[in-house]
């Protein structure tokens, strides 16, 4: 599974476009807008005349947590709720026009650790859902090992952390569980602390909520708090993760969603963000992180668990600062999917030559495939190979390859013969060679 976080105002609207089919007896009013700044928010305005109507609740939507505490919540002025259109756009221009620090670790209100400094560009707004404290409630879904775990919590809020093992009762999941199992067992573990007149409706609510995670593909789900009035469900704050790798088949029940770089991190490139995009149109996992580009060795890695063991022993004998890129090309990529992510790296390592005057080292490697066709994923590679063949030899480039699997043998024949043909340097071995040998032989080469 791999996990990709997205904003609370997607998390939100993920789950208000299946409100009905999840929650069928609850209400929840979904008015909720993302903005970049104050104009934007007063043009929404003329649109959704709410905004104009109701006190409203304003925070930064940049993947982290515990906004309360940074003083970056605005929710109340004079008094609570007192927060005007005008207000709320004149904050967020406040906020969004210099860099700001923002811990994440608080002993109590006191903030720990080193802040992450960055621009606000994102911002939620919605109306204030004035409540009392004892109608905040705390749930969260996610997997641990092999199990799905669903917490809940009478108290919601910035707190529950703190005293977790009192507070949050936890339950585990099989796969193998009917629906009719999990609604028993959620029932009869809702937390002693709920109020009695909320219990059958916690239980209700809990239950569709843990459906909504498994169907929808989160990877995790929480709100905290939720507020239960009645048959009225009010969500005050949503952090959330997807599966990404069933976004192939998730792109109607999840809309046009966003997986945006957390804040303080530096923005992804544009050959990351296609291999991302890639990958969540294909049942195969396609991954690229760039560290160095000007950095002398690459990897084409088949396999996630490969690619630590390649990553760490180029760590190991050459050194970190050699390594440019960490990723992986699994799950039975197709031809042109495999061509497309071997395009992307040899159009980053062909750029520049190497400061130093090296070869550049190109490594396709991985562990013995299960069902990837070897020699159809290598087809992918040569057709890659004839298009960067002029610039691959204008850099230096020198290709290291270990592979075993399904097809290896015509695969490892087909990338030498082509390899051969377009003048270009290339050693190839099969799963006899052990797996990361051709790392060594690359570095003392």
């Amino acid at each position: 599974m791999a996990q990709k976080a997205i904003r609370e105002y997607d998390a939100k609207s993920i789950l208000a476009k299946h409100w009905d089919k999840y929650f069928p007896n609850f209400t929840y009013t979904y008015e909720t807008v993302l903005v970049q700044n104050g104009s934007e928010l007063k043009e929404v305005a003329k649109e959704k005349t709410w905004l104009k109507e109701k006190a409203l609740v304003a925070k930064p939507d940049m993947l982290f947590g515990k906004r309360g505490k940074n003083g970056l919540v605005l929710f109340k002025d004079a008094k609570p709720g007192d927060v005007s259109l005008e207000k709320a756009a004149k904050w967020i221009d406040e906020k969004s026009s210099s860099k700001q620090a923002v811990y994440f670790s608080f002993d109590g209100d006191i903030p720990t650790g080193e802040p992450k400094v960055d621009m606000l560009t994102h911002f939620i707004v919605e109306p204030f859902a004035p409540h009392a404290q004892e109608e905040e409630y705390y749930i969260s879904a996610t997997c641990v090992g092999d199990d799905d775990m669903l917490y809940m919590s009478a108290e919601g809020g910035m707190e529950v952390e703190e005293g977790w093992d009192e507070k949050v009762t936890e339950v585990a999941f099989k796969i193998t569980d009917t629906e009719d199992e999990i609604a028993a067992r959620i029932k009869a573990n809702i937390p002693a602390d709920v109020a009695d007149a909320d219990k059958a409706a916690f239980a209700e609510f809990a239950i569709g909520f843990f459906k909504a995670y498994r169907e929808l593909n989160f990877a995790y789900l929480e709100i905290n708090p939720f507020v239960l009035q009645g048959n009225k469900i009010e969500l005050l704050d949503m952090v959330a993760k997807l599966d990404d790798t069933a976004g192939f088949m998730m792109a109607e029940q999840w809309g046009n969603v966003e997986f945006p770089t957390s804040f303080g991190m530096e923005e992804k490139s544009p050959e990351v963000l296609a291999i991302e995009d890639a990958d969540s149109k294909s049942g195969a996992s396609l991954k690229l992180t760039i560290l160095k580009p000007e950095a002398r060795i690459w990897t084409m890695v088949a396999g996630g668990g490969a690619s630590v063991v390649y990553a760490d022993t180029i760590a190991d004998l050459a050194g970190i600062d050699d390594l440019a890129n960490y990723g992986e090309y699994s799950g039975g990529p197709t031809t042109s999917e495999t061509k497309f992510y071997a395009e992307t790296i040899l159009d980053l390592m062909t750029r520049q030559k190497d400061a130093q005057g090296r070869n550049k080292v190109l490594i396709i490697g991985g562990a013995i495939a299960n069902f990837t066709d070897v020699a159809k994923t290598f087809t992918g590679i040569i057709q890659a190979f004839e298009n960067y063949a002029d610039k691959m030899k204008e850099v230096g480039v020198k290709i290291y390859v270990r592979r075993g699997g399904p097809n290896y043998e015509k695969g490892l024949k087909d990338i030498k013969e082509a390899a051969d043909r377009l003048g270009l340097w290339i050693d190839v071995y099969g799963p006899e060679t052990h797996v990361t040998d051709i790392v060594r032989m690359a570095v003392e080469g």
